[in-house]
């Protein structure tokens, strides 16, 4: 095998800078006759000493062979830069999954709890029932001041007019208006009604956007038009959605109106409520304050009676969960993508070890010792590592921050994961770098000289 033109530029440039570091003055040794001088004890410093490292010379000898063969090292490089910017890009997209997850339940309320009846036990057939009341509602806000809001709702059922003969199935909700802010609705048109329409029970509602829209051909239209719940007029006075879509699995439907609770006792039996909505001021108060409503409702009825007082922090802490256990697998794809990079660059490394066997031999006879061979193959292959995992990093931070130029969407950047990628890409450079290393710095002189 010969060697080509650039291996032998290199060669010579090496044997200029060994040889002169390696000559050595030879000096006459003195008459030993005289009684020899207790200096005598230490060693001369005319003796010669192995070379030092001159770590500057050997990275700047890998980046010219980097420079002499850059399509290679290039293509070896591109297999770390696509898993360079996956990692990064997996980093992110974890945290954009984790994030919107919690704005989800943001927007349901994050600070909210709620109480209701669930029977009584064991004996529920064997004593009467012991349901929630508003007088519960009012004794919480009484006895536990960290809740800054509270609704009852009720629910009912009735059939509209639409027009042309046709009629509609509709929920109604009997509720607080604390009911706007406890469940963080979003009033597209009007308003939500207030504490002066409950007291003076006016017969006033606010209905979802989907039924306005159904009705009145837009939420605008709809506020001043008039319903009739069992015969009772009721005006629309605003239209509201929630601020995040439940699909219909909340209390809030499709079809949808919201009146003053005083009002909606006309349509029922008791002043039983079916859940009570409580509102907490802060998201650190929720797991006590949780705790606090269910004593003081366990203690103002039956102890027989059990209620369910929950809140939506395990809600959270399993989504939390769930995005962290989709982040831990998508890295766990991106380290296999590292890996068999790392092993494209050992397998070059090997490659060009063979390839430049008589460069080893030539510099190897003019006086570079096992480490210094050792220390430039293995730069070489941390320098292939670096650069196509610096392309990686500078492609995977690009991606998010031109999604947050070009659009409303905020999307998390992580500069951690810039900088585990770095060393991560380092410690793959020395890993899959340090075989071909050991196996040029053992490459004996003289048939290294001899390759062909």
């Amino acid at each position: 095998m010969t060697v080509n033109l650039e291996d032998n530029k290199l060669a010579e440039a090496e044997v200029a800078r060994s040889a002169p570091a390696h000559a050595v003055n030879v000096a006459p040794k003195p008459a030993s006759d005289s009684v020899p001088d207790s200096s005598s004890n230490f060693v001369s410093s005319d003796e010669p000493h192995p070379p030092a490292l001159v770590v500057s010379e050997s990275l700047r000898f890998a980046y010219d062979t980097y420079l002499s063969n850059k399509v290679r090292f290039l293509l070896t490089a591109l297999g770390m830069m696509i898993g360079t910017a996956s990692l990064v890009l997996v980093v992110t997209i974890g945290m954009t999954g984790k994030q919107y997850i919690l704005d989800q339940i943001q927007g349901i309320g994050a600070n909210l709890v709620y109480a209701s009846y669930s029977g009584a036990g064991h004996r529920i057939t064997a004593v009467a029932l012991d349901e929630l009341t508003v007088d519960d509602v009012a004794a919480v806000r009484q006895q536990v001041p960290s809740v800054v809001a509270a609704t009852p709702f009720v629910s009912l059922n009735d059939r509209i007019s639409v027009g042309n003969g046709k009629e509609q199935d509709i929920s109604i909700l009997g509720v607080y208006p604390e009911y706007s802010q406890v469940r963080n609705l979003v009033v597209l048109a009007g308003r939500f009604f207030d504490t002066q329409d409950s007291q003076s029970r006016n017969k006033v509602g606010v209905i979802t956007e989907k039924l306005a829209i159904k009705l009145f051909g837009s939420p605008e239209s709809a506020v001043g038009h008039t319903i009739k719940l069992s015969g009772l007029p009721f005006t629309v006075i605003g239209v509201f959605k929630e601020r995040v879509e439940t699909f219909g699995q909340s209390e809030v439907e499709d079809n949808t109106m919201a009146i003053p609770y005083s009002v909606s006792r006309f349509f029922l039996p008791s002043n039983a409520v079916r859940q009570i909505y409580f509102s907490v001021a802060s998201p650190d108060e929720v797991a006590a304050t949780t705790a606090q409503i269910k004593r003081v409702l366990q203690a103002r009825h039956r102890p027989e009676s059990v209620y369910n007082v929950e809140n939506l922090t395990q809600l959270v802490s399993l989504a939390e969960k769930t995005a962290n256990i989709l982040t831990v697998v998508l890295l766990l794809i991106a380290a296999v993508v590292l890996l068999v990079s790392g092993i494209g660059i050992m397998n070059i490394m090997l490659a060009t070890v063979s390839s430049r066997t008589r460069e080893i031999g030539i510099r190897k006879a003019v006086g570079a010792t096992n480490r210094e061979i050792r220390f430039q193959f293995l730069s070489e292959a941390i320098l292939i590592s670096l650069s196509g995992g610096v392309l990686g990093i500078v492609i995977g931070l690009a991606i998010p921050f031109s999604v947050r130029f070009l659009t409303a969407y905020r999307i998390p950047i992580s500069g951690l994961s810039a900088i585990i990628a770095i060393v991560v890409c380092s410690l793959v450079g020395i890993l899959f770098g340090t075989l071909p290393a050991i196996r040029a710095a053992q490459l004996d002189p003289v048939d290294s000289l001899r390759y062909e």
